[in-house]
Parts: C-alpha cells; sequence; structure tokens
C-alpha cells in the first residue's frame, strides 16, 4: 500500500494541532529530562535540525552550536519556532523532509521524535540523506520513542505503515506514522551498514549517536 495518503494525514496533524503541540512538554517529568539532556551531548559547529517541531530543541542547540538550520514542513509550528527561539544563529525553513535535501554539510544532524515517523520503507533514503548531510567527522544526534511508548497511543491495524490515531482538542482525529524502535535492532541496522552507532535507553525514550560510513550512499536494510 501507497503511505502517500498517511504521510498527507500527518502533515495535516502537526498543522492543525501546532497550538496543542507544546503540551506533553509541560505534563510530563520525562520529557523535560530529555531536553536537558542535550547539554550532555556532543551537539557542535553548524547544526542542522530535522522536523524542528516549535522549536523546543532548537533552542537548546543554538546554545551549544555555532549555527543552526532548523527545518520542518508544517508553516503552523515553524511560526512558534520562531517565536520562542531569537537567535541570529538559527535559521528556519519549511521544508517536506521527504523531498528536501541539504544543500551543505553540516558537523551535526539532530532529529527528536521524528525517525519514528519516518514509514520503513522510506528508511534507506532517510539515511542516506542524513549521511550526505554530515561534514566528515560529524554526527548524526537522535533522540525518540521505545517500544514501551506504544502502551500510550492508539495503534492502528492494516495501514500502509505503523500507525497510531491522534485526536485534537476540537475532536478531529489523524493517522500518523508511528515505529516504535527497537533500540538493539535498530543498532544492529545500523552498524551492519558502516555506522559507528551508540544507543540508550532513557526511561520510555531512547538516545542515539552515530557517525556514518566512510563511503555515504550506503542503504539501510529494510525490515
Amino acid at each position: 500500500m501507497d503511505d502517500n495518503a498517511l504521510l498527507a494525514e500527518q502533515m495535516a496533524y502537526y498543522r492543525a494541532g501546532a497550538a496543542e503541540y507544546d503540551r506533553p512538554y509541560a505534563e510530563y517529568e520525562d520529557l523535560q529530562k530529555l531536553l536537558a539532556v542535550v547539554d550532555d551531548l556532543p551537539i557542535a559547529g553548524d547544526v542542522l535540525e530535522l522536523a524542528c517541531g516549535t522549536g523546543q530543541w532548537t533552542r537548546r542547540l543554538a546554545a551549544r552550536a555555532r549555527s543552526v538550520t532548523a527545518v520542518d514542513a508544517a508553516a503552523e509550528v515553524l511560526a512558534l519556532a520562531c517565536a520562542r527561539t531569537a537567535s541570529p544563529t538559527v535559521q528556519f525553513l519549511e521544508a517536506d523532509l521527504f523531498e528536501w535535501q541539504p544543500p551543505r554539510r553540516y558537523d551535526t544532524v539532530f532529529f527528536a521524535f521524528w525517525l519514528s515517523h519516518v514509514p520503513p520503507a522510506r528508511l534507506p533514503d532517510f539515511w542516506n540523506t542524513v549521511a550526505a548531510a554530515l561534514a566528515p567527522g560529524g554526527k548524526a544526534i537522535f533522540i525518540d520513542d521505545g517500544p514501551a511508548a506504544a502502551a500510550e497511543e492508539e495503534i492502528l491495524a492494516d495501514q500502509s505503515a505503523p500507525a497510531a490515531l491522534r485526536r485534537l482538542d476540537d475532536g478531529s482525529q489523524y493517522r500518523i506514522v508511528k515505529v516504535f524502535h527497537d533500540v538493539r535492532t535498530l543498532a544492529d541496522d545500523l552498524t551492519a551498514l558502516g555506522w559507528s552507532v551508540r544507543i540508550w535507553p532513557m526511561g520510555w525514550n531512547f538516545i542515539g549517536i552515530a557517525e556514518p560510513p566512510a563511503t555515504p550512499g550506503l542503504e539501510l536494510l529494510t525490515k
């Protein structure tokens, strides 16, 4: 089945729910702890942030980086991110991450809670894009939900990709892609491709640091 319709619905959810996006960061202590972890991660130089959302992570990246290029497909969340992060070293870009290609290389590529929204069939292209975006010696740093977080979601069956149902305050509901990556499997997949990777759990979430193969363009084997 084609996942384009599912991805379009996912985009509609984040555009319509921009005003509700930050609520979990205020309600969940685990998320607040995760935000603080950024200060201990090897973030340096010029940083590319994928799926920046409302800028919860962007402002912390900016405190560590020489520059930050923050990309998201939803204009509504980008407007909130711009208001939150008033820094001359941060540039916000509106672009579809399934189509956009970075115009340059970066020392760090960072993405929080984005990997789980990438359909498995699109993971090869995604990891190739990340590898191509990294300068020599650069690192990919990522944070996301582990399998235990599935208990908090309404999982949908028989979709074109692993999916969950989300509802907004107005009663509208949307399907989103939601892949709960197993830490060991994800690490094994990347290691088999030549990435140097370390992934560790933190509560229901995980944090990963990976350096790409010497030759970009290798493909991740789909599950």
